[in-house]
């Protein structure tokens, strides 16, 4: 095999793990992306517009206030801002890749932002943890980046799709907590995160009447300081 024919192979190999790592979120994903896009096609607004929120937002908790606030006739400057402040978590999502993407081209960077997310975080931080060099670490994060995306948008449009013969009773909305509620219980395995989630948790019960939806900000906030100054513990209790 040529050294071409080998980069190759490697390229398509790293693309692949990065796809096969995001395939286990996928159980909670579509079905999350299949009730945005119900909510999309039963909100009183035009389709085209509940479905771009997918591409241009790519973030469920996001898309789902700015349908809601869409819905209720809110302007749109307000909802640009609501919009800005609930995914404000991924400034704190990209400062832990900076030091891993440092130093790339801006049009990666820029597709690599985009990609950024929560399951794609944990996906991308595991793969530079693990992988033998930076380069099949980024391949593994847009393996997986692309293939999350991609699904995510097959199931935004399913859901809109059938959204208006979806009955009410079933309660299509309950995906959404459940879903989270799930990889937090996965996640809580030791003292640093399950006090760091109690925390997120209290904060963001107490603020949640905080002006321009900052309280689920504020609860990361909580949430990433506990498990920071409790980690050292953490670890030595192993």
């Amino acid at each position: 095999m040529s050294t071409t024919d080998a980069a190759a192979v490697a390229r398509r190999t790293d693309l692949a793990g990065g796809a096969r790592a995001i395939v286990p979120w996928l159980s909670g994903i579509v079905p999350f992306g299949f009730a945005i896009g119900v909510a999309a096609a039963q909100a009183h607004i035009p389709l085209l517009a509940g479905w771009l929120t997918g591409p241009l937002l790519f973030g469920g908790s996001a898309q789902i206030l700015t349908i809601q606030l869409l819905n209720s006739g809110t302007t749109p400057a307000v909802v640009v801002v609501a919009a800005l402040a609930i995914n404000l978590r991924l400034v704190l999502y990209s400062g832990s890749m900076a030091r891993h993407w440092s130093g790339e081209p801006r049009w990666w960077q820029a597709l690599a932002a985009y990609l950024l997310i929560d399951p794609t975080l944990a996906v991308g931080i595991d793969g530079y943890d693990t992988m033998p060099s930076r380069t099949r670490a980024h391949r593994h994060y847009i393996g997986a980046g692309v293939t999350l995306l991609a699904a995510w948008l097959v199931a935004m449009t399913a859901g809109a799709m059938v959204g208006s013969s979806v009955p009410a009773g079933l309660h299509l909305e309950m995906v959404i907590p459940l879903f989270l509620i799930g990889e937090v219980v996965h996640r809580s395995r030791d003292m640093a995160t399950t006090s760091a989630v109690l925390a997120a948790v209290a904060v963001a019960v107490l603020a949640a009447s905080m002006p321009l939806h900052l309280g689920p900000i504020a609860a990361i906030v909580a949430g990433v300081g506990v498990a920071v100054s409790l980690q050292p513990f953490s670890k030595g209790r192993r």
